[in-house]
């Protein structure tokens, strides 16, 4: 799978003699906070969703990684010697290249990987200043919207099973107030409610 990501064959020959493939049941917990990341995760098939979680168990939503993606968080955490400060979780069935820490800094002599590793941490500071933009700067409203449409696209559906908790708790606030705003969004059309789910119709 690496010649789908990289096509230098040096490069091709190291991840083929470093890494392993590692299959991830949908809604499996990947990563969690605490944990001494010893690899760094590439997705090659599915979604993992990244969240960030406080000592109280309290979580946001931060981004999704899709095929081609690593996250940027772990690769802070390897490079600094800490400790994971997310929560990964498989949104579908999903297949990720494990890369060892190790290999991260060696691998700087390619610029391809050189050049992937850069435009990770910038696409996700990015994701990252619109996460902080919506929690600061939005309503509730819109951060529920924003979270739907990422988790539908993430699903490849408009319809996702999912409780009005399991919203709350991602987006750090009050189940009847998530409630109050989905009834609110679906009388205006924006949403269809039903028993564990909602299909996002705009």
């Amino acid at each position: 799978m690496s010649d789908l990501l990289f096509t230098d064959p040096r490069l091709q020959e190291e991840i083929k003699n470093n890494t392993r493939t590692k299959l991830i049941s949908k809604d499996t917990t990947f990563l969690l906070p605490g944990d001494h990341i010893v690899f760094i995760p590439i997705v090659l098939k599915g979604v993992l969703r990244i969240v960030r979680e406080d000592e109280e168990g309290r979580e946001v939503f931060l981004y999704h990684l899709y095929p081609s993606e690593t996250c940027a968080m772990a690769i802070n955490c390897c490079q600094a010697g800490k400790k994971s400060m997310v929560k990964a979780i498989a949104e579908d069935d999903t297949e990720l290249l494990l890369v060892p820490v190790k290999m991260i800094e060696d691998w700087f002599k390619y610029p391809e990987w050189r050049m992937f590793i850069n435009n990770t941490y910038s696409t996700r500071f990015e994701e990252l200043i619109r996460v902080i933009d919506l929690v600061s700067f939005s309503n509730l409203d819109q951060q529920i919207l924003h979270y739907l449409e990422k988790r539908c696209t993430a699903a490849g559906s408009s319809t996702l099973t999912i409780t009005h908790q399991q919203i709350a708790d991602e987006l750090h606030t009050h189940r009847e107030a998530v409630s109050r705003l989905l009834r609110t969004m679906e009388e205006k059309k924006m949403v269809r409610l039903g028993r564990n789910s909602i299909e996002l119709l705009n």
